[in-house]
């Protein structure tokens, strides 16, 4: 039987073209769902997300049981967990965007506003820069180095330098993905960053953490 891959919908994510990549790069059942059920049944769950960390993190617990779900399928189930842009900001303690905002908690951690160290500097930090792998490999193998494609006014500061997986410089270090057991996340969108996402993709297919 072919796995089954929840993205999950929950209202901030441009579900279109992420399930479309997940199809390009060879999942063969990609299930956009609100459903819990769905959720928990799932071989591997991936969490979109576009727009500021506090409607995402309302998007998101305003649906009964999701987060419980989730929660349940990737840390006692084992199901191999992607979060893409704010999807990956919200394996964060908090987020600081409109205020407070509690985050799924799961990687320490908090997201913060980009510091514009230099005039020059651009927020949001927008369009295509390198991903530079870390010391330590948080991610098994899943992200590599290379070219993404990022939007983002707020960046993940992670209390454990370890759970970095890669970073990229936009007027100093930001991180680019982050990583624990069987959960990963990338602050760069991979449906919008050509063969290089879509490799990521592939091998988050066939990912066995």
């Amino acid at each position: 039987m072919a796995e089954v891959l929840a993205l999950i919908d929950y209202g901030a994510g441009n579900l279109h073209s992420v399930a479309n990549a997940l199809k390009a790069a060879g999942a063969p059942d990609v299930a956009v769902t609100a459903d819990p059920e769905v959720v928990r049944a799932a071989d591997r769950i991936v969490l979109p997300g576009v727009g500021s960390f506090k409607a995402c993190a309302e998007g998101l617990w305003s649906i009964p049981g999701m987060v419980a779900a989730m929660t349940e399928r990737v840390h006692v189930g084992g199901a191999p967990f992607l979060g893409i842009c704010v999807g990956m900001q919200l394996l964060a303690t908090r987020g600081l965007e409109h205020g407070v905002t509690e985050g799924l908690d799961w990687i320490a951690g908090e997201v913060r506003l980009i510091e514009r160290t230099d005039p020059a500097i651009k927020i949001p930090h927008m369009g295509w820069n390198d991903v530079a792998l870390g010391r330590n490999d948080p991610a098994c193998g899943l992200v590599e180095p290379g070219e993404a494609y990022f939007l983002h006014s707020y960046h993940f500061a992670p209390e454990d330098g370890r759970t970095v997986a890669a970073m990229t410089d936009h007027g100093g270090g930001l991180v680019a993905a982050v990583g624990r057991d069987n959960v990963v996340g990338v602050q760069f969108h991979p449906e919008k960053s050509q063969a290089y996402g879509l490799s990521l993709l592939a091998r988050f297919l066939e990912w066995k953490p």
